[in-house]
């Protein structure tokens, strides 16, 4: 009886021990648990729509760039258990993401995504030359110059990165995303005057941008995602924004916020990456914003290299430029603010 017993105990410790293994790879896989750091490698590469900004919350890493727990590559890798290396940055152009970000690519990383060219083409200069007056802007100038960019010196430019980050990332699965439209017809920022013509050539040139990234994208054999139509009816002034308007701080302007994000970014760019959209749930976000530190410290390594990539900001009219411009157009600023 008594070695019944024993070999019984043997049975029940063999069982408790196999499901506390069962636990622990249970708890190895939640998302954002410590153990993501051994999940499939995914390297979020690009600018500002893909690091964050305009979500109003950013790691502490030692840099501009401005990445955001709750940018769509923080909530993908949180939904997925993935082990993000969070490369995207602020202000950056083709040549910093060739300088600066492609050394995190390598023949085990799985999955990337990236957006960029917008910066290239001169997007918060032209935004900001298209926020004045009609008086005192060359909007259409400004627009003309960036198109016939993205026209003539962007696809070459697209074109070898792409290449590059196929030989860097043999294996992985790479999606590039576009840019949405900013504007829907309306301005109800109060120090801002883009005319109904201004945001349709903007518009205009956001369609241009992403026909001529997803040509490049296609032709390297990558995923592409246009996020236009999921952000029509979100622009900048709808009655549910995911792109913010102009805002305090000043860099968080005409980008997309933490809605954007979660409800906008993150099921496109998921679904052709994972091969299912990502809802980003209230565990999801809880999940991507307690790896904040760990991202952090891992961007820290790179902080050097990330310092050398310039901010690219938005300058909205202040009363000193528009002086001064009405000086030079023989305009009665004060009359004219009078009535506008």
């Amino acid at each position: 009886m008594n070695g019944l017993i024993f070999r019984l105990s043997k049975v029940r410790l063999a069982v408790s021990l196999t499901s506390i293994a069962l636990l622990g790879a249970g708890l190895a896989v939640a998302p954002g648990s410590p153990a993501d750091a051994a999940g499939e490698p995914y390297v979020a590469l690009g600018d500002s729509y893909s690091s964050g900004v305009g979500t109003r919350s950013y790691i502490n890493d030692g840099s501009g760039c401005m990445r955001s727990t709750l940018a769509y590559p923080s909530l993908v890798a949180a939904a997925k258990s993935y082990s993000l290396n969070f490369r995207a940055c602020s202000g950056a152009v083709v040549a910093d993401v060739t300088n600066s970000q492609l050394s995190a690519l390598s023949t085990s990383t799985r999955y990337v995504t990236i957006s960029v060219g917008g910066n290239d083409a001169g997007f918060a200069d032209v935004i900001t030359e298209c926020a004045l007056p009609a008086w005192a802007s060359d909007c259409a100038g400004a627009v003309a110059g960036a198109q016939n960019y993205i026209r003539n010196t962007l696809p070459a430019s697209l074109g070898t990165l792409y290449s590059r980050i196929r030989t860097a990332a043999p294996n992985a699965k790479v999606v590039v995303v576009g840019y949405p439209k900013l504007f829907m017809g309306e301005d109800c920022n109060a120090l801002t005057w883009f005319s109904p013509q201004d945001e349709a050539i903007l518009n205009d040139t956001a369609v241009l941008l992403n026909n001529t990234t997803a040509s490049r994208a296609s032709a390297a054999g990558f995923s592409y995602v246009n996020p236009i139509s999921r952000f029509t009816g979100h622009a900048v002034c709808d009655d549910v924004e995911w792109i913010n308007g102009l805002s305090n701080p000043i860099e968080e302007s005409y980008h997309a916020n933490a809605a954007g994000h979660r409800d906008g970014c993150t099921p496109l760019v998921s679904s052709p990456l994972t091969g299912a959209a990502v809802t980003a749930t209230p565990g999801v976000i809880a999940a991507a914003e307690a790896t904040g530190p760990a991202q952090a410290a891992k961007q820290r390594k790179y902080a050097a290299l990330d310092r050398h990539i310039e901010p690219k900001v938005f300058q909205p009219p202040t009363r000193e430029r528009l002086e001064k411009l009405a000086d030079q157009r023989g305009v009665d600023l004060d009359a004219w603010l009078a009535t506008h």
